[in-house]
């Protein structure tokens, strides 16, 4: 056998040999499972993770009944952690979906349309990225009144605006290829092309950016409880948490600590698992 065709059927093992996907995916990927399954399931720490006892109030790690110790209202700190995912990840997806879904409808309309309609969606897409964003949360939030669904509702707008830019120029990238061109010379509709033969060769941008949404998501709605403009008072939420337990920094600094690595490690896996796939697809494809 040649030296060439050695070569060739190295090169044949490499493409056939599956790809090792990183240690850190795989303690990304058991990370996101952990929450869901808090979201899921909000009291598999235990029930009365909001019952108050003041007496029990600020008890350090390794308390007995109290891993992680009691904040000021004698709250167990490990109970509330847990308990507190849902409204700290349920926001950010539903955050992601509902940017992805605005992104996409206008985004495919300007850039497939064009004209008015192009310069109308692209001008207001402009003038709301000009905006600090978080800053502008805020700002509404604090006029409405607040509330974690008001929250919610501001940033999944405010996040729309760079899915509209992303999926229009994804649909102009892809309007002058061949395959369009043959789907126009046969007649189909507007809405029939774009769904049915440009969205899924955009898919995958879409994918990433829902990804990347909810990582942000994560830390702007901790950012708006921390500040008191999400969760009430007394529901469970990371960010609340923090607010809550920066009392505590010297004499259980687990009621911060734990509640602030639980929304670096959420928003940081989210992120690892996004960009693999986004690399695994592009590989395949």
């Amino acid at each position: 056998m040649s030296r060439a065709t050695k070569a060739v059927e190295q090169v044949r093992v490499r493409r056939a040999a599956p790809e090792r996907i990183p240690a850190s995916v795989y303690a990304s990927a058991f990370i996101l499972l952990l929450v869901l399954f808090w979201v899921v399931f909000p009291s598999a720490g235990g029930k009365g993770a909001l019952l108050q006892d003041i007496m029990s109030g600020s008890l350090p790690p390794g308390s007995r009944g109290h891993l992680l110790g009691t904040d000021t209202l004698g709250r167990d700190v490990l109970k509330l952690t847990i308990a507190g995912a849902r409204s700290a990840l349920l926001g950010p997806i539903v955050i992601a979906s509902g940017s992805i879904v605005i992104g996409i409808v206008f985004g495919s309309i300007a850039g497939w349309f064009g004209g008015a309609a192009d310069w109308l969606i692209s001008r207001y897409a402009d003038m709301t990225l000009s905006l600090p964003s978080l800053l502008l949360a805020i700002v509404v939030s604090g006029i409405i009144g607040g509330g974690y669904w008001v929250s919610v509702l501001v940033l999944m707008i405010l996040y729309s605006p760079f899915d509209i830019r992303i999926v229009r120029s994804a649909v102009i990238a892809e309007r002058n290829k061949p395959y369009i061109e043959a789907a126009l010379v046969l007649r189909l509709n507007a809405l029939r092309i774009i769904f049915k033969h440009i969205f899924p060769n955009i898919a995958l941008i879409v994918c990433v950016n829902f990804f990347l949404n909810i990582g942000y998501g994560i830390v702007s709605m901790s950012s708006l409880s921390y500040i008191g403009l999400g969760v009430s008072p007394q529901d469970a939420d990371w960010g609340r948490q923090l607010l809550d337990g920066r009392e505590l920094i010297f004499t259980n600094p687990a009621a911060v600590l734990s509640a602030g690595l639980a929304i670096i490690l959420t928003a940081t896996a989210v992120n690892i698992v996004g960009n693999w796939i986004a690399e695994r697809n592009s590989l395949a494809l």
